[in-house]
């Protein structure tokens, strides 16, 4: 029974995302899917457009037999982390022999000698990047330098720096690490983007666009204009969840709230959370009295600087939301891995990985979340909360859900 693994955010799912979990089918030869989902925020600081029991079922819908919530510790978190995380996930099933993911050229014949090279990081390495981050770059920007400078002194002819300045580049190099730091014997796969770029913000002249393309569509005046660029059964859930008042979730269904904290936190507490970050608090402190009449989008175009990309910025503002301390997110915490396999849903056939996981897995398999404890799934819940907070007219059945929400089923 072989299964690819998939790391995905679905936000939301679309016919880029079908053509992925198509070919990697075909290029491993996987009987089966498994994909592990970001929870309620994703990597890049922002909520998702709806919830991740709607984004599993799409996933589900479209064929993957079995999805695994990536934990709230390392769903919003750098490159480095959030990779970490979902593959040890993958790992720890004992069922997944391969991972496939998409880059922009599709090879991994330079990011895979790189990996190695990284996957241990050496002073070497950390010299480097605490150099380009003295001369102000942003720390992915002085990661990609470091990464650079040391394949330079390897022999590399490549433009390492212009690879990873390629968002799925980025993250495929981090998985590959991943791989090796794990001593995982999963496959590395990877298959090319097509059509849409990332950050591409109309669509094209085929039925592919970006997440980000999809949710501008789906977002503005006729949402039934992203209807070609999505499965039809995205299309009807999106529909669903937005008819009952749970989306479309953005940035600015959190503003209130988050000026709340931001206005009654001290400094001193602020940097005490995860990613407030070299005096940020402070920049806060100062630049509030002109946020309070912002949007979200107003308050991180406020708050940017050539040191601070907006992605950075977006994480901290969901760690300030989330309260989530430097403490609970250290790398040493991290590195430890995920605590258990959180089930959001399966089908059929994902019953059978279940049942073979029981066997399998090097962690516990948790299906009731008020049956299990763990520091890293009260972060889940939290998370689960605050995002049910957002909804038109939420009730005490959308904020305790993830204790009673049996994993979704078709």
């Amino acid at each position: 029974m072989s299964a690819v693994g998939l790391i995905v955010e679905y936000n939301p799912l679309h016919n880029g995302h079908v053509h992925h979990y198509t070919r990697a089918k075909e290029v491993t030869g996987a009987e089966h899917a498994v994909a592990v989902l970001s929870g309620p925020f994703l990597q890049r600081g922002e909520p998702g457009l709806v919830s991740k029991y709607a984004r599993a079922e799409m996933a589900l819908a479209m064929g993957a037999d079995l999805v695994i919530e990536l934990p709230a510790a390392y769903a919003v978190q750098p490159a480095e982390w959030f990779a970490y995380g979902a593959v040890a996930l993958l790992n720890a099933t004992g069922v997944v022999d391969s991972v496939c993911f998409g880059t922009e050229s599709g090879t991994l014949e330079v990011l895979q000698p790189l990996a190695r090279m990284l996957a241990h990081e050496s002073e070497e390495l950390q010299g480097h990047i605490a150099h380009y981050l003295g001369q102000g770059m942003s720390y992915p920007s002085a990661y990609a330098a470091a990464a650079e400078a040391l394949a330079g002194s390897g022999g590399w002819k490549e433009d390492i720096l212009q690879l990873l300045h390629k968002p799925n580049h980025t993250l495929g190099l981090h998985y590959l690490i991943a791989l090796e730091r794990l001593g995982s014997r999963m496959r590395p796969y990877t298959i090319p983007r097509i059509h849409a770029g990332y950050h591409d913000e109309v669509p094209g002249h085929t039925n592919i666009a970006s997440a980000t393309a999809v949710r501008r569509m789906l977002l503005g005046p006729a949402p039934d204009e992203a209807a070609p660029y999505v499965p039809a059964t995205t299309l009807a859930i999106l529909k669903r969840e937005f008819a009952a008042g749970r989306g479309p979730i953005t940035w600015e269904s959190f503003r209130q709230p988050l000026l709340h904290l931001l206005l009654t936190t001290p400094p001193e507490q602020l940097a005490a959370l995860h990613e407030v970050t070299e005096g940020l608090e402070h920049r806060l402190g100062k630049l509030l009295p002109a946020l309070t009449g912002a949007d979200v989008a107003g308050m991180l175009a406020a708050l940017k600087t050539k040191r601070y990309t907006h992605t950075k910025l977006q994480r901290m503002l969901v760690h300030i939301l989330l309260r989530h301390s430097k403490e609970q997110l250290a790398p040493a915490r991290l590195a430890e891995g995920p605590g258990y396999l959180r089930i959001l849903g399966f089908n059929k056939t994902g019953q059978a990985l279940l049942k073979q996981m029981k066997k399998t897995a090097s962690l516990p398999v948790v299906m009731k979340p008020s049956a299990f404890s763990h520091d890293q799934l009260d972060l889940d819940l939290r998370a689960a909360a605050a995002y049910a907070n957002a909804y038109d007219a939420p009730s005490p059945d959308d904020w305790y859900r993830d204790y009673r929400q049996p994993p979704v089923m078709i």
